[in-house]
């Protein structure tokens, strides 16, 4: 299995010496650095799947490596005007190969594994850091149909388990578990964990550090009631 903090030592992000652009953080313009995230990914996905053998069975196999590499191509189109159109029927084929719908506006970090994947949902306007988990079923979605920012933004080494909804502009912060089947509508502070319908938040006494970021915390869900 790949070592994923060799992985994330390995492609720190360089300076981006200038350019602007609306690319999310620690990624450039250029083909060459596209392909290098690309890469990323798919060490990433090998690192945290104990069930991947090799780097090929995940790069032929694995249908949250294959939705993600597509919105890797499709984010970029996004910010070309002429390029938007196409950008989303490029996203909605993945949805239907993959089962997992990305939009193109999305801004997703490095190092995203998605698990199994069928059924997830991340919005146009959702924000999410780096070294992020989402699980089958999942969905970064809207509570309205207005414009402007109506999906989360989650931190970074966030987890979200399976069937969990994370609705509206809200900001889940860095090391936060949201348990499966969980419906979050609210802020949750960075290293908490989110858990029932709707969320409850609880502070565990164990450090992040010390913890299984990839437990799901549903386990946990006896002390909040």
């Amino acid at each position: 299995m790949t070592d994923l903090r060799a992985v994330r030592e390995r492609t720190q992000a360089g300076p981006d010496r200038g350019h602007e652009h609306p690319l999310p953080p620690g990624h450039r313009p250029g083909l060459r650095h596209l392909l290098d995230i690309l890469l990323e990914d798919l060490d990433a996905a090998h690192a945290h799947d104990p069930a991947a053998r090799t780097r090929l069975e995940v790069a032929l196999a694995y249908p949250g490596v294959h939705a993600l590499w597509v919105h890797r191509l499709s984010h970029r189109m996004w910010h070309v005007p002429l390029l938007r159109l196409p950008a989303r029927l490029v996203s909605q084929v993945a949805r239907f190969v993959t089962g997992i719908e990305i939009h193109p506006g999305a801004v997703i970090g490095r190092r995203l594994f998605i698990d199994h994947g069928m059924g997830v949902v991340i919005g146009e306007t959702a924000q999410i850091g780096d070294d992020c988990i989402l699980f089958h079923g999942s969905t970064l979605g809207g509570r309205s149909m207005t414009r402007g920012k109506r999906h989360p933004t989650l931190g970074n080494r966030v987890m979200v388990g399976a069937g969990a909804k994370v609705l509206g502009p809200v900001t889940i912060g860095d090391d936060v578990q949201v348990g499966a089947n969980a419906v979050v509508v609210k802020d949750v502070q960075a290293g908490a964990v989110a858990l029932g319908v709707p969320a409850r938040v609880r502070v565990p006494s164990q450090p992040v550090a010390e913890r299984d970021r990839h437990e799901d915390p549903a386990t946990l869900i006896e002390y909040m009631i």
